[in-house]
This record gives structure tokens, C-alpha cells and sequence, in this order.
């Protein structure tokens, strides 16, 4: 079973390594999984051998609280969080001017007298000095205080232990000089009250920053939530009423006006009209329906009005299900992410080691310098970069691949997309469009339109997909079709029937061979088609052979330059099918694969999925989701492309929600884009700590370099605010 914890009171890494390794001890828990960036922990855990009671007290064990415990399809839990920490924002934000603008006069008052500027009498500056900052120190800073003496009280520590610790001995420091010394004519020269006012406002707007910032990276499940419909007109006692989306069952007749929304799921009974998906496929161009077809919530009803049956409501319907995927990626973890794991768990720890070696060293060396250098490294040392590098950046990518219409299931699939060598894709419905089409009509007599319209008549009651390609086509051209009489279906060979009073072969060469008839004029060109990939019907009206149509199905036109940029990124391209070999390499020409494996059944494919990894190769697979399932679950990536209400979201690793081919370059090469933001922010997370703990400890003062504590929050906070930062520029990735 899994559930969702909101915990309150997380500021960085070594917070959520805390809540992790306490959760992760809890009897009955399998997994868990703590996200700094949302502040949610996601536990599946055994209900037989614990309950959620029990979870939340581990939970508040290590000194954190939770708002809210929630199921695992629930969007309370979004909610709860915004409001939280809208809250917290507008409390940050008082905080943020009391500091700034008190910090900012302790500052000025403290460094009259250094430049010259104004000699001030030493008592009263340095009493004002004690009550400004103090007011700064307990007021804004208290915060701080709060955050470690909650985790003290259960023997733990996070940066709000550093911050408290490196402010503290500044202040108290200040204060006992000014008690002490109030005589001295250089007191005011021994005071760090300007350090510490000025360490907390620096960290509280790279707190404010981080906090706008980690906003905008969660807008995604934010407006794939807002793009639901509010109301639905509903067929309830004879007429069409308004009512709220929640009360919608499945079964109801729901009208959808031009320029509404669809509310749920559905199929159209009555009507044709266009309908905008964009908000699933992130293609503009509407999409035409008629009777039948399905119909998805929250896409928008462009021209005509129509009624359908709601089939899927609430928690069932597509974008519900993508909002959970969503949720689901940006609340796991990539492996990447272990290292930065491993650290923060002791990361606070060796600091205050670091700090408190570094304090007694100094007093020995220059006793003036030793409170500097001991604040600089608690502040600048704060792992906050360092738990927001990995999910920061899997929240802005998998969001803005939904909003693209692809769904990435988390950091794992991020990373392993990262090391992709060969992509293999099905043939029907992947490379192809699915659907038979009619491409090519010859004839030894008459015309194009007498030969379409009379095949069409003899196959106007067929449910073949080649029939209908060829009533489509009829249909397309506005033929006049004649009335068919004495129809005979001939499986294996083709069909018989009567139209105005001549008897009409339709199928293939070895039926009009059985029949008597002539077939020499036609046989070169059932050869070419053949070659080509396409399949020729032969057309014989009272016993002479009058033309030949080839029906094939056709390549996407989005598929030969898809191809092109998945070789470009280096990845090897493979078609896979159950088709015969010399109709699947003419596919695989036109489209440009590197190489066409053929006559493979669907309960084979694993199997050469299999065989190609056993060569050394990371497999991506491309199928429809369905018959293709098992490759899909195979494959290092599973890629599943289909229509939003068809695809087999649980079998592939992304799941594209359109039918074009262009989504599978969109989530490699964002999924490629996202694990370099990883390594970026972690880089930086890293190189930041790794230097600026040495500096901050005097390592290079004997060459002039001193790590000021001001400019140690100041480098900080700018960590935390980068790596957010880096992490939003994907919100600006754009179809390739």
C-alpha cells in the first residue's frame, strides 16, 4: 500500500536524509522516497505489519511534522502543500524586510566610524547596535532556533543547527563584549552584531528565492490539474442540466457546446465537431470526430456540438491518470541522486566538527580571527544545493514533458535514457500510421473513379481494413458507389459479388487465376506494388481482368525525419515486425531505419529485445502499448505510443499520449536534457562545498584569502538559488 506524507519543516538534504533513514527502519515500510523539492514523502509500506499511525510518529520522531496523510490518488495533497506554503511564503516575506531593512541600519551604523564617515559615541551606538540585531536575531532568526532545537530534542542537526550555531556565536560573542566592555574606546570594533543581522537576512532571501523558485517548478501538476472542466451539462430527467464535474457517472449523456470543455471521458453518440488536444499531445491542430470516437476530458471542443457517453469520471479518467504519473516521477529518485544521499546523512555532523576544529586552531593562531573564520564555515557550508540539485530538475523536466504529451515515469528512466544505443521500433501503428490506405490504382479499362467505385460497391459491407481503405477512398472522391448484390467473401482469396447485373472479382492473383481469367497485363504491376511493400487487389468484371489497387499501409509523415534526428543523437535504429520480409524492408527503406528484423510473432519480440541487450546494447522499444507489452517490459525503456485513452500506461517507461512519432525524440532527448541538469546542479553542489569549506576555515589566509561570514551566506544562498535556477531553464525546452 502506499501513501503520501506533506512533512513541514524540511530546509535541505541532511532533513530529508533524516526522514528517509528514520522511515526506512520503520517495520513493515519497503520503500520510501523523501522529495526535497515538494516536501512530500512517498512510503509503500505492508499493512500488516504497520499502520499510517505508526509511520507519521516515525515521521515526527526525527523532528518534523506532517500536514496531511493522504492515498495514493488523491490531489489533496497538492492542495494541502500549496496552501502551506503559500503561508510560509507570505511569512518569509514579513520576515525577509524586517531583517533587510534592520540588517541593513545595523550595517550602516556598524561602519560609520571604519570609513570616516561619522564618529559616533561608542555606548549608545553599541547598545542601539545590541537591540537592532537583537530584534533581527530572535525576531526572523528565531525561525532557526526553532528548526534546530526540534531536531536537537531528538538528536539531530540540519542547517538550521549551522545557521543558529554560526549566528549565536556572533551575537552572543557582540553582546558579552558590549555588557563587558562598555568602557573600551574600541568596543564598536569588536562587534559582530552586523554579521549576524546580515547572515540571517542573505539567508533569508536565498530562502525567499528558492521558495519562488520551487513554485515555479511544480506549476506543471499545478496546470494539468487546472485544466479540468468545473461543471458538465448532463441528461438527467429528459433535459440538460449544469452539475458539478464530481457528480458525472459513468453512463451519462453529456452535452459539450463549441468552445467547452470536454469534462470526462467518453465516446460521441450525437454530432461531428473538432476538438483541440493540445493540453495531451501538445499538437495545435484540431483533431475531427464523428460518432464513436472517443472523446478526452479536458481537451477543448472547438466547432460543432455533440453529445456523448461518459465512460471514465474521477480518478479514472486519462488526465487524472496523467497527473499521477506526473506525481509519481517528480516524487522518485534517480540513482544518481544516491551519492548526494550518502553525503547529507553526514554532512551536518562533520561541519560542526570541521567548524569546532577550525575555532580551536585559530585561538591558537590568531585568537581575533577564530569566531570569523568558525561562523564562515557553519554558513557557508549548508547542504541546501545539495538536496535540491536531483529534484528540482526531474520536477521541471517530467513536468514540461507532460505538457508536451509525455509522460516520464521518474529519475531511473531519466537516467538510463542518458545511455540509450539502440531504439527499436514496431512496425503497425509506431512507424506506420495503423491504418490500411488505398496507394495506387491502375487500370486496363476505363477510368480510376469507374474501378474505385465498383470495388468499392462489392466491399461496402466488408469489415476489412482493406475494404474500408477502399471505401474511404470512394467516400473521399464523392463517388456515386452502385448497390452490390450476391456478395460471396472468399477467405484467403478474396471476394465475389454482383454489381448491375456483371459478376465482380476482387482479391488476389490466385482468385482470378481459379477463375479462368487473364491476369498477363496486370502482373508486372501487382510485381511493382508488391515490391514497394503494398498489397495489390486484383479487379475482374465478367471474367476479364479491368485494373489493380494496392492498398498498403503507410508510413507517418513525421517518421523518415524523426528517424533521421534519433541517428543524429547516435542511437541505432531497428524495425520490428511480424510482416513478411519483403513488405517490411520496403517500410524500413522509407523510412530509413539502420535495420529491418522481420516475420518476428508478438510473443517473440522479448526475445529479440533480449538478444540485442545480450550483445552489450541499452534497448529503448517504441510500441502501441498493447500486443507490444511484453517487448516493452523487456526493454531497458519501454516507449508506448497510442491514443490517450489506449496506451498501456503501466507496461512502457514513457508513454506518449499522441500518435506522433515526434514524442519519442521528445522524451530521449529531454530525458538526456534533464540528467545533464543533474549533473550540473550536483557539480556545482559539490564544488561549492568541497572549496568554500576550506576557504571559509582559513586554509589560504596566509596568501590574503579570508572567506568573510557575510559573504559566505551571500555564496549560500546564490547556491541554492543556482541550482533552482539551472534546474527551470528546461521549462523552455521546445519540440525538436
Amino acid at each position: 500500500m502506499r501513501i503520501k506524507l506533506p512533512i513541514t519543516g524540511m530546509h535541505c538534504a541532511s532533513c530529508s536524509a533524516s526522514v528517509e533513514r528514520r522511515l526506512g527502519q520503520e517495520a513493515g515500510v519497503t520503500t520510501v522516497a523523501v522529495n526535497l523539492a515538494t516536501n512530500i514523502a512517498t512510503v509503500d509500506y505492508d499493512p500488516a505489519s504497520t499502520d499510517i499511525a505508526k509511520i507519521a510518529d516515525a515521521v515526527r520522531d526525527v523532528g518534523f511534522d506532517i500536514l496531511q496523510i493522504a492515498a495514493d490518488d488523491s490531489r489533496d495533497v497538492m492542495q494541502v502543500q500549496q496552501e502551506k506554503a503559500a503561508d510560509e511564503l507570505a511569512a518569509l516575506q514579513f520576515d525577509l524586510w524586517v531583517s533587510v531593512i534592520l540588517g541593513a541600519l545595523v550595517m550602516l551604523v556598524s561602519h560609520l566610524d571604519t570609513f570616516g564617515i561619522a564618529h559616533l559615541p561608542v555606548q549608545p551606538t553599541a547598545w542601539f547596535l545590541l537591540f537592532a540585531s537583537g530584534i533581527v536575531q530572535f525576531g526572523p532568526g528565531m525561525r532557526f532556533y526553532r528548526g534546530a532545537w526540534t531536531l536537537l530534542r531528538h538528536f539531530n542537526s540540519d542547517m538550521n543547527t549551522l545557521i543558529a550555531l554560526g549566528t549565536s556565536a556572533a551575537w552572543f560573542y557582540s553582546a558579552f563584549m558590549v555588557v563587558t566592555q562598555t568602557n573600551s574606546p574600541h568596543l564598536l570594533h569588536q562587534l559582530y552584531f552586523e554579521a549576524a543581522s546580515t547572515i540571517i537576512a542573505l539567508i533569508l532571501v536565498g530562502r525567499y528565492l528558492e521558495a519562488r523558485a520551487r513554485g515555479s517548478a511544480s506549476d506543471a501538476i499545478r496546470k494539468l490539474m487546472d485544466l479540468g472542466a468545473r461543471t458538465a451539462r448532463v441528461r438527467r430527467d429528459g433535459e440538460f442540466i449544469d452539475i458539478p464535474i464530481a457528480e458525472v457517472v459513468p453512463g451519462d449523456l453529456v452535452q459539450v457546446r463549441p468552445g467547452e470543455k470536454i469534462p470526462v471521458d467518453g465516446a460521441i453518440t450525437t454530432g461531428t465537431t473538432a476538438v483541440d488536444e493540445s493540453m495531451l499531445t501538445g499538437e495545435s491542430m484540431p483533431v475531427e470526430k464523428i460518432v464513436g470516437d472517443a472523446v478526452i476530458g479536458a481537451t477543448l471542443n472547438r466547432t460543432g456540438s455533440f453529445i456523448f457517453r461518459a465512460e471514465r469520471v474521477g480518478k479514472d479518467t486519462v488526465l487524472a491518470n496523467i497527473v499521477r504519473l506526473v506525481e509519481q516521477a517528480q516524487g522518485g529518485k534517480a540513482p544518481i541522486q544516491r551519492l548526494a544521499d550518502q553525503v547529507a546523512g553526514v554532512f551536518v555532523p562533520v561541519v560542526l566538527g570541521i567548524a569546532l576544529l577550525t575555532l580551536i586552531v585559530w585561538l591558537f593562531v590568531d585568537r581575533s580571527a577564530a569566531l570569523t573564520h568558525f561562523v564562515a564555515v557553519l554558513i557557508i557550508a549548508c547542504p541546501c544545493a545539495l538536496g535540491l540539485a536531483t529534484p528540482t530538475a526531474i520536477m521541471v523536466g517530467t513536468g514540461r514533458a507532460a505538457e508536451l504529451g509525455v509522460l516520464i515515469k521518474g529519475g531511473e528512466v531519466l537516467e538510463r535514457a542518458h545511455a540509450l544505443t539502440v531504439i527499436v521500433l514496431d512496425k503497425t501503428g509506431t512507424i506506420t500510421t495503423g491504418k490500411p490506405a488505398v496507394t495506387g490504382i491502375h487500370t486496363v479499362t476505363g477510368t480510376e473513379d469507374e474501378l474505385l467505385a465498383v470495388a468499392a460497391a462489392v466491399e461496402a459491407g466488408s469489415e476489412h481494413p482493406l475494404a474500408q481503405a477502399i471505401c474511404g477512398l470512394a467516400r473521399e472522391r464523392g463517388l456515386p458507389v452502385p448497390t452490390a448484390t450476391n456478395f460471396i467473401a472468399l477467405p484467403g482469396f478474396g471476394v465475389q459479388a454482383t454489381v448491375d447485373s456483371k459478376i465482380i472479382l476482387l482479391g488476389n492473383a490466385t482468385l482470378l487465376a481459379d477463375a479462368g481469367v487473364e491476369t498477363d497485363s496486370l502482373t508486372a504491376t501487382g510485381s511493382e506494388f508488391s515490391s514497394a511493400g503494398q498489397t495489390p487487389l486484383f479487379l475482374a468484371v465478367d471474367g476479364v481482368a479491368t485494373g489493380v489497387i494496392a492498398v498498403a499501409d503507410t508510413i507517418r509523415p513525421s517518421t523518415a525525419k524523426v528517424i533521421v534526428k534519433l541517428r543524429a543523437l547516435g542511437l541505432r535504429t531497428v524495425m520490428l515486425t511480424g510482416d513478411h520480409q519483403q513488405v517490411a524492408a520496403a517500410i524500413g527503406e522509407q523510412a530509413g531505419v539502420d535495420e529491418v528484423i522481420a516475420e518476428v510473432l508478438p510473443q517473440h519480440k522479448a526475445e529479440e529485445i533480449a538478444r540485442l541487450q545480450r550483445e552489450g546494447n541499452i534497448v529503448a522499444m517504441v510500441g502501441d502499448g498493447i500486443n507490444d507489452a511484453p517487448a516493452l517490459a523487456q526493454a531497458d525503456i519501454g516507449i508506448a505510443i497510442g491514443s490517450g485513452a489506449d496506451v498501456a500506461l503501466e507496461a512502457a517507461d514513457i508513454t506518449l499520449i499522441g500518435d506522433d512519432l515526434n514524442g519519442v525524440l521528445t522524451g530521449i532527448d529531454l530525458s538526456r536534457r534533464t540528467l545533464r541538469t543533474i549533473r550540473q546542479n550536483l557539480f556545482w553542489a559539490f564544488f561549492y562545498n568541497v572549496l568554500g569549506i576550506p576557504i571559509a576555515a582559513g586554509v589560504l589566509s596566509p596568501w590574503g584569502l579570508v572567506l568573510d561570514p557575510m559573504l559566505a551566506a551571500l555564496a549560500m544562498a546564490f547556491s541554492s538559488v543556482f541550482v533552482v535556477s539551472n534546474s527551470l531553464r528546461l521549462r523552455g525546452y521546445r519540440k525538436g
